[in-house]
């Protein structure tokens, strides 16, 4: 085949590719409310209901539990709306717990972005707790397990403790301090807790089967020595709990009835009942499900820190980050987020979400939602030639047409106006409904327009368009008899309110990240923002709120940015009124 049919070939088959994208997530979106509004309990559900049936707990109790280094993103939404759900589902209650064992990365400023973001998702914890609240509780368990003598104090360096661990195929060695006596375990461990030993220089663990094929229960880590300041109990400790020794017993000592986790934690519950049993303790269970892995993003805390410390964003709040406060800046909503995590469900299977999923329900929650308005992101001037000078005419506007209890606005409309570039062509084609001379069309909750004329300067670039209006066409009250099949948006220019509009996209141009060979920043989308620094727009908009949400009409749905002030307004793209990815290919 000749190479240049070959290359129509490949631009044919790209573009059929793009439009089925288009329509993927909208198809997608269809399929989970079927399945949501079709389907039985998930197997979560179906435990809890069993274990409350047979009377195994009295109530349900589930919690949350973040470690405070770094800002939830949309995968913890899912767990936050899954285990707030159940509780709330089978009338129990949820706990904010804090697993804040790590004092080197844990910070203040990041606990209070996780409660303002569990809030404003729309849930309210029973109590608020920290893993350091049980440090003390969490040390005397330590200390049963060593008088037990099912744990013991090792001075094996980490790379030393890593070889005698083992390999999944080859049993584990026994560290040769393993045979210590209780007493000997007893006095070092308390020569850890007052300070006694440098970092690394000695650590608990716990005594249990170095030939298990388990791996995690090859005599694991219960405490390290770490002189670090901690965010909330500042010097009084310089050992600290290791993760799995912490996390079932906090579980255990709030009687935790379901703890619910991700799948990589499936291989953590056999220790996390090893713990408890060997204590003695309430007996919390845990549960997995399959977290939230998304399309054109990353959900690693480690990879978006990167993000943040080399610049490649403006920090945790950006619009672009998949982070709740990154969403909540782009104008997302906690109803269409809980939408979005209501309608993937719970799974025991990992899978890949599109984003585009994420869109559709924020636009379908926006479009009910969002008021109007109009704004002229690229301006070209059109003068009503046989509209009086100086005359401005107030016009009304409905709200949001979708809720008939929003009301109306006034829009100002003068002989000057402003529309957008690409509503104007001077030679059309057929079938173009838009602006071109000598043809018609209606400006939005205005009058109907005829182009008359073109004005352009010696280079020939086209400085503004000449119409005239027919005054009998007005929107509401028209008698003129006149169809036309084109409607444009537009503003009256000597009202117009100066705005900076900021576009956002899709940080990555590669769909599965996580699959990404060499460095993940490489993939990068060089697009992800554009900024328009003067737009123009409705003068209602001057009042407009942070919490407010607004449809540009047909540009998509925006929010005011934090950023904004009284002398300059700018406005965020949330999600435009469909899929924009697909369509900048076609």
């Amino acid at each position: 085949m000749e190479r240049s049919k070959i290359s129509k070939f490949a631009a044919v088959l790209k573009k059929l590719r793009l439009r089925t994208h288009a329509c993927a997530a909208e198809m997608t979106a269809r399929a989970y409310q079927t399945m949501s509004d079709t389907k039985g309990p998930n197997f979560l559900e179906e435990i809890v209901a069993k274990d409350l049936e047979a009377g195994k707990y009295k109530s349900l109790v589930t919690r949350f539990p973040p470690e405070p280094n770094g800002y939830l993103h949309i995968g913890h939404a899912k767990s936050i709306c899954l285990n707030f759900g159940l509780a709330q589902e089978f009338g129990g209650y949820t706990n904010l717990r804090f697993d804040d064992t790590n004092p080197v990365t844990e910070e203040t400023q990041y606990v209070e972005s996780i409660k303002q973001d569990v809030r404003w998702l729309g849930f309210q914890w029973e109590n608020e707790l920290y893993a350091s609240d049980y440090f003390d509780q969490l040390y005397a368990f330590a200390i049963k397990l060593i008088e037990k003598g099912l744990a013991y104090v090792d001075d094996s360096t980490a790379e030393e403790i890593a070889a005698q661990k083992g390999t999944p195929t080859r049993p584990g060695t026994n560290s040769p301090y393993r045979s210590r006596s209780v007493e000997e375990n007893l006095r070092i461990f308390e020569e850890m807790r007052t300070g006694k030993y440098p970092d690394g220089a000695k650590v608990l663990r716990a005594k249990i089967d170095m030939a298990h094929p388990n791996m995690h229960m090859r005599d694991p880590l219960m405490y390290r020595i770490k002189h670090a300041h901690h965010h909330r109990t500042g010097d009084a400790w310089c050992i600290y709990p290791m993760y799995d020794f912490a996390h079932g017993q906090s579980d255990a000592i709030e009687h935790i009835t379901h703890s619910v986790c991700t799948l990589e934690f499936i291989p953590h519950r056999e220790l996390y009942d090893w713990f408890i049993e060997k204590l003695e303790l309430f007996p919390s269970r845990q549960y997995e499900f399959a977290r939230l892995n998304m399309t054109y993003t990353v959900m690693s805390k480690r990879k978006l820190l990167q993000l943040v410390n080399e610049k490649h964003v403006s920090g945790w709040d950006d619009p672009r980050m998949p982070t709740i406060s990154g969403l909540r800046r782009r104008g997302y909503t906690p109803e269409s987020i809980r939408d979005f995590c209501d309608r993937i469900g719970v799974a025991k299977r990992e899978n890949l979400i599109d984003v585009g999923l994420l869109e559709f329900c924020v636009r379908e929650d926006l479009n009910k939602t969002a008021l109007r308005r109009m704004v002229v992101l690229d301006p070209l001037k059109v003068v009503i030639t046989n509209y009086p000078e100086g005359k401005v005419e107030m016009l009304t506007g409905e709200e949001n047409p979708e809720d008939p209890n929003s009301g109306s606005r006034e829009i100002p409309f003068s002989r000057e106006l402003y529309i957008e570039q690409e509503d104007f062509m001077e030679n059309a084609p057929k079938k173009y409904f838009r602006l071109a001379p000598g043809q018609m069309v209606r400006l939005k909750h205005a009058y109907i327009i005829k182009c008359e004329d073109v004005v352009k300067d010696a280079q020939g670039t086209i400085l503004e368009v000449h119409c005239t209006y027919i005054p009998e066409s007005k929107s509401g009250e028209d008698t003129s008899g006149i169809n036309v099949k084109g409607t444009l948006h537009w503003v009256s220019a000597g009202q117009a309110l100066p705005i900076e509009v900021r576009l956002y996209d899709r940080l990555f141009t590669l769909e599965d990240v996580s699959e990404a060979e060499g460095d993940f920043k490489e993939h990068l989308n060089p697009d992800s923002l554009q900024v328009i620094p003067t737009a123009w727009a409705e003068p209602a908009l001057k009042t407009a709120g942070l919490d407010e949400r607004y449809q540009f009409l047909r540009k998509g749905y925006f929010t005011l940015d934090k950023d904004s002030t009284a002398d300059k307004i700018i406005f965020n793209r949330t999600v435009g009124l469909r899929d924009m990815w697909a369509k900048k290919g076609q």
